[in-house]
């Protein structure tokens, strides 16, 4: 098999980063590339076309190597539930509960046959394919089952690059023991190191470079700078982006500890007079232009946490007061009159309910199928503008809501009839289930010129961030390239020349 396993020191290192910049290069050289992890862990997912959800990276990825997504580039995704339990999604669909040590015991056969049977549907459809690690390839404990480091490059017998963070310190640290805690018949396969988020000037690490190779034995083929505002989607709750802009219009969105799908707000990025914050306590409120409630992988945990917070009072008020309020999938259910939970599937605790705000006529009733499906429809008569004629996104959830007067009030009409959502006081007030509505253009700037008109600020024609974001692919690439010895990474794959 033809291709790359990309390993790091430690979470947050850059491997997604890396390996989405190694498929948009070689796509430029006419390789036909496909992206994999063979076990995700991560509540920020990507529903492919056929309505199933793998881990965002690789959908992130496949874009990047100009591709449709499939499951077989990600054949596991975990979901964390609790700090000590995950879903299970197998081949896009989501299988059971588990705790991490019950995973470990019964899933890993399972497991490493999933991965054969991905491993093997890509070989036979692509020329290469570019293999992500996850956190660290020596974690001692886990080590002995592990399903998506040095075991899973060892079943597809590829060569390892090894990145490494400079930003966080103890760079040399952090190379040296990884290569010291593998295997000697792992470490054979590391056949290059990355420095990865390097700030100042690079000539400055040339006689650390140099000791690096000396001492382990191993190209250093690049010193990557750090990327700044590289506007590339993040799956990694480390890796959130955060607009730090001092502009007009000023967006709170609540922060809950089992967050998911945090994507959904990056599109704001590309908004030159918009500023984001995350928060979760209501002292830092202050008086936002509009509040999101994003998705969430356990809508009643985090519900509470919020009203632990004093944020269900303080949102009330500020409903009360013509404030502007947007809830995405499980913030659209805390947005409603009732959370149950009779079997247990978004708390583990049969017969758990709760209240939720109250300021949608909304009841929500979790079950255990979870429904995962891309959709499309016509927002309500009272929400267009004159150039929005449709919304594509996706749905991921558990819960089932029943909503009063669902006719006159829904946010979507879906292509299939049925009605997604609820909108009141002239569009001030939205829930619904349909992950990225902002990163459909038209709308967003449809939405947020409601906002500049109320604060008297200049109208502004839609950004087209799908553009912009192939473009910052091209430009991730070109960056990547001009840091890294491309011909020696090219050579260490085996990658014939495609060059068109």
């Amino acid at each position: 098999m033809k291709g790359l396993m990309v390993v790091g020191t430690a979470s947050d290192v850059g491997k997604s980063m890396i390996a989405t910049a190694i498929c948009r290069a070689l796509v430029e050289e006419g390789v036909r590339v496909a992206p994999f992890k063979s076990q995700n862990m991560s509540n920020n997912s990507y529903v492919t076309k056929d309505g199933k959800e793998i881990g965002r990276a690789q959908g992130v990825q496949a874009e990047a190597a100009k591709i449709e997504a499939t499951v077989y580039m990600n054949p596991i995704l975990l979901k964390p539930t609790s700090d000590s339990t995950s879903e299970v999604v197998l081949f896009g669909k989501a299988e059971t509960i588990q705790s991490g040590r019950d995973y470990r015991a019964s899933f890993y056969e399972k497991g490493l046959e999933a991965i054969k049977i991905a491993l093997n549907k890509l070989e036979n459809t692509y020329d290469a394919i570019v293999m992500e690690g996850a956190g660290s390839p020596v974690e001692i404990n886990l080590k002995d089952r592990e399903l998506v480091n040095m075991k899973v490059a060892e079943m597809a017998d590829v060569p390892v690059l090894l990145v490494a963070d400079i930003d966080r310190g103890g760079v040399f640290a952090s190379i040296v023991g990884t290569l010291s805690l593998l295997e000697e018949s792992e470490r054979s396969r590391v056949k290059a190191i990355i420095i990865n988020k390097f700030r100042g000037d690079l000539s400055l690490f040339a006689d650390g470079k140099k000791w690096i190779e000396d001492h382990c034995g191993i190209p250093v083929i690049g010193v990557m700078p750090y990327l700044h505002h590289h506007m590339i989607d993040a799956e990694d709750s480390l890796s959130i982006q955060v607009s730090k802009k001092d502009n007009p219009i000023d967006i709170a969105i609540f922060k809950p500890p089992y967050l998911s799908n945090f994507t959904d707000m990056d599109p704001f990025l590309y908004e030159d007079d918009v500023s984001f914050r995350w928060v979760n306590h209501s002292d830092e409120m202050g008086m936002p232009d509009a509040v999101i409630l994003p998705g969430t992988k356990s809508t009643i945990h985090d519900w509470q946490y919020f009203c632990d917070r004093k944020l269900d009072k303080w949102l009330k008020h500020y409903i009360e007061n013509g404030g502007r309020v947007i809830g995405i999938c499980g913030g659209f259910q805390m947005l409603g009159r009732r959370l149950a939970d009779p079997y247990g599937a978004d708390t583990g605790i049969k017969g758990k309910e709760i209240n939720g705000l109250g300021v949608i006529p909304a009841d929500t009733t979790f079950i255990a199928e979870k429904t995962t499906i891309q959709v499309e429809g016509t927002l309500h008569p009272k929400l267009k503008g004159s150039f929005v004629q449709s919304l594509k996104g996706y749905e991921i959830h558990l819960g089932e809501t029943v909503v009063e007067n669902h006719d006159r009030h829904y946010f979507l009409k879906k292509a299939d009839g049925h009605y997604d959502g609820y909108t009141s006081k002239g569009g001030k007030v939205i829930g619904t289930y349909m992950h990225h509505v902002f990163h459909h253009d038209e709308w967003r700037a449809h939405w947020l010129n409601q906002i500049r008109v109320d604060k008297g600020l200049p109208l502004k024609d839609p950004v087209y961030i799908s553009t912009k974001k192939d473009k910052k692919y091209a430009e991730l690439a070109a960056h990547f390239k001009s840091n890294v010895d491309f011909n020696l990474l090219k050579e260490i794959i085996d990658i014939e020349d495609h060059t068109l």
